[in-house]
């Protein structure tokens, strides 16, 4: 992230905290609950000054929502801000980067647009030697004190500065996070990054090998035709999407799905052509985030000997049961037009009464249709609304374990 300036009076204010005074604080607000702020707040600043017991409390605060990217153990020591905890990577996502540019060669990578270090941190831990790069002082400021909280600063350089003037020469890789948010939020246009795509792959070109963190909903036709597109995501959420310069692989798409790694990969030239549409078999796999944003759900349905609900529904059907890591597989007990009162009607006659509700081309949401069937009874169900054929359809099964 290229974040934007940041006035003097925050960066002076975040050193604080890292003096003695204010490392005790950080201690004394770490458990403190909402609900207890403002009375602990008030406690402290008898003894403390106020714009300091403030800081400490708003730290605390960061490092409770950082725990979910970062982990307990890292989140407690690490320091944030409100746009680090939001925009930077999870760690479970930088460290399989790291890996993966390990596994490379990389030995030494510039990390531009670095943030508060999530990634450097990765690389770090991975033996990489990182120099990190961000414009802004209280982010720069930020990125040291991690580096140096985590016991990594003898791998990790933190520079303020702009990317686009930082000299990449003798570094084995770049890795590239651009601002894709703004002042309205979410960024969609690549070219609106900060640094804009353009720009961010032309650095790319200029370097023996580098990644470029890019939102996974980018159109296929703006990724290069000599990048590596993947999509990761994590516990089956999509998290991001990477182009990667210099791999065995140019050209390609893959989808990687962690915590466990696994990885489908197929060429531009060799992916298969969508699959058949054919009548609800046995079995629905439902393909994970990062397959269908890579468009390789062909691939899985080969695998499982399928083909398509509909021909613009990324759900597959087969008569066979298959283990897949790239799909959640669901055997499928009853097929329904869509209909409430007939769906109420078979939840209670099979006495459902904890229901899970998915979609894909149905307007109708989970929450609304769970309120209108009123789930009840010791047994449980799911039901897909989605399109069979162009058909508004309800399918109703239970996971294949």
């Amino acid at each position: 992230m290229n974040a934007p300036h940041d006035p003097q009076p925050a960066t002076t204010a975040f050193a604080a905290l890292l003096t003695d005074e204010g490392t005790a604080l950080l201690d004394a607000v770490r458990d403190v609950e909402p609900a207890e702020e403002l009375a602990v707040a008030t406690r402290l600043r008898r003894d403390h000054p106020a714009e300091l017991v403030s800081a400490a409390l708003a730290q605390a605060r960061l490092r409770q929502r950082a725990v979910a990217k970062f982990g307990a153990a890292d989140a407690a020591r690490m320091f944030f801000t409100p746009n680090g905890v939001e925009q930077s990577t999870r760690t479970s996502v930088a460290t399989y980067r790291a890996e993966r540019f390990k596994e490379l060669g990389v030995r030494r990578v510039a990390d531009l647009c670095g943030g508060i270090g999530g990634d450097a941190l990765a690389f770090a831990r991975a033996g990489i030697e990182v120099l990190a790069v961000d414009r802004d002082p209280l982010t720069c400021a930020v990125a040291r004190a991690n580096a140096i909280a985590l016991g990594l600063e003898d791998l990790i350089e933190v520079r303020e500065a702009d990317v686009t003037e930082v000299d990449t020469a003798g570094y084995d890789a770049v890795f590239v996070d651009p601002a894709r948010r703004g002042g309205r939020g979410r960024i969609f246009d690549p070219e609106a990054y900060s640094p804009p795509l353009s720009w961010a792959v032309a650095a790319a070109r200029e370097a023996p090998r580098a990644a470029l963190k890019i939102a996974p909903g980018i159109p296929h036709e703006a990724v290069p035709e000599e990048a590596e597109a993947e999509w990761i995501s994590d516990g089956g959420d999509v998290k991001e999407a990477v182009l990667w310069f210099g791999t065995d692989a140019p050209g390609s798409h893959r989808a990687t799905l962690l915590p466990g790694r696994a990885t489908l990969c197929a060429g531009r030239a060799t992916m298969l052509p969508d699959p058949a549409v054919r009548p609800v078999g046995r079995y629905l796999y439902e393909p994970d985030g990062a397959v269908i944003r890579a468009h390789l759900v062909a691939e899985v349905a080969a695998r499982v000997e399928g083909g398509l609900v509909d021909e613009t529904i990324a759900y597959v059907t087969s008569d066979v049961a298959r283990t897949t890591p790239y799909a959640s597989a669901y055997e499928i007990t009853d097929r329904l037009p869509f209909n409430v009162k007939k769906l109420k009607a078979l939840l209670r006659e099979r006495e459902v009464g904890v229901l899970t509700v998915k979609k894909r081309g149905s307007a109708v949401e989970p929450e609304e249709l769970r309120r209108k069937v009123k789930p009840r009874g010791p047994h449980s169900a799911t039901v897909f609304l989605t399109r069979v054929a162009g058909a508004p359809t309800m399918l109703v099964g239970h996971p294949v374990h």
